[in-house]
């Protein structure tokens, strides 16, 4: 009975002494507590107004900075408490933890965290064409693990929002406008001055053509049986379907035009050699077609 006696005096002692530690630890904890639910909402009302239109990125934001303050609470109060081993075996535990959690979530935090970059850079926005990771089409939505893009064949692609952030991207959509380059040739017959000429004026009757632009006009080489030009021109630009309307008009009035001006389009000649010195006609001279066949 009296070591029962002596062991709860002991005891007694000991929470005692140890009292004003653990109420110090509890008041730390309750203080980071109530800190962290502060900046948790002001965060959350900070970050809606930069993601407007996702307010899932804000929430999850916001929750990070709550965990934050309330861990280091949590290490705070077992440091005052004395609880130096437990706290060197949680860290210790953390570490192994997020080593092995790095090796597994590695692809997904890089597209995370390409994702919130995205998101504060705004290098597109939803409606916007876009030509990035071979894929040509519309946004659809912007994640914070993909982007979906929506093909001109009407197929969704989802793209990682680390090979968007790691790769360059083409945005026509940026500047409300896009240029149009119309490739042809003509014979070598033809007059070239006329071809310009031709040319620039039809042009500048295409639909949507900006006037305020510069047409620029160039012959480009001159090929096996024609001389190349090209034609550059910048169009108002809001779907792919403008694009192809004015390359559609283009090549319907430059093709009524120069034969109205007799004006010849280039297209590939083929000659055949027969081994007969200087050429021959076939239309100028018969053919004499021997039967080899024994008989």
């Amino acid at each position: 009975m009296r070591e029962i006696t002596i062991l709860l005096e002991k005891w007694q002692e000991s929470i005692i002494r140890y009292l004003p530690k653990l109420m110090l630890g509890i008041l730390l904890l309750l203080i980071f507590y109530f800190i962290a639910g502060i900046f948790k909402k002001l965060s959350l009302r900070f970050y809606s107004k930069i993601f407007k239109k996702e307010s899932n990125i804000a929430k999850i934001i916001s929750s990070v900075i709550y965990f934050f303050f309330l861990l280091s609470g949590v290490f705070l109060c077992l440091e005052v408490m004395g609880l130096d081993a437990v706290l060197t075996k949680l860290l210790a535990g953390a570490g192994i933890i997020g080593i092995v959690a790095g090796f597994a979530f590695k692809d997904i935090v890089s597209n995370m965290f390409a994702g919130f970059l995205i998101y504060l850079q705004r290098p597109f926005e939803i409606g916007d064409w876009v030509d990035m990771c071979d894929s040509f089409g519309t946004v659809q939505t912007i994640g914070l693990i993909t982007t979906a893009v929506k093909n001109t064949s009407g197929q969704v692609i989802f793209i990682p929002n680390q090979l968007i952030y790691n790769n360059s991207f083409s945005n026509y959509s940026v500047f409300g406008k896009r240029r149009v380059v119309f490739k042809t040739g003509v014979s070598y017959g033809d007059d070239l001055d006329l071809v310009k000429k031709t040319a620039l004026e039809e042009i500048n009757l295409v639909s949507g053509v900006l006037k305020e632009e510069d047409i620029d006009f160039y012959f480009t080489g001159i090929g096996s049986s024609a001389y190349n030009f090209e034609v550059r021109f910048w169009i108002s630009f809001e779907k792919q379907t403008d694009y192809l309307e004015a390359m559609s008009e283009t090549i319907v009035r430059i093709k009524k035009r120069f034969e109205k001006e007799n004006i010849s389009l280039a297209y590939s000649v083929m000659t055949l050699d027969f081994g007969v010195k200087g050429g021959v006609n076939l239309f100028d001279k018969a053919l004499k077609i021997e039967n080899t066949q024994k008989k």
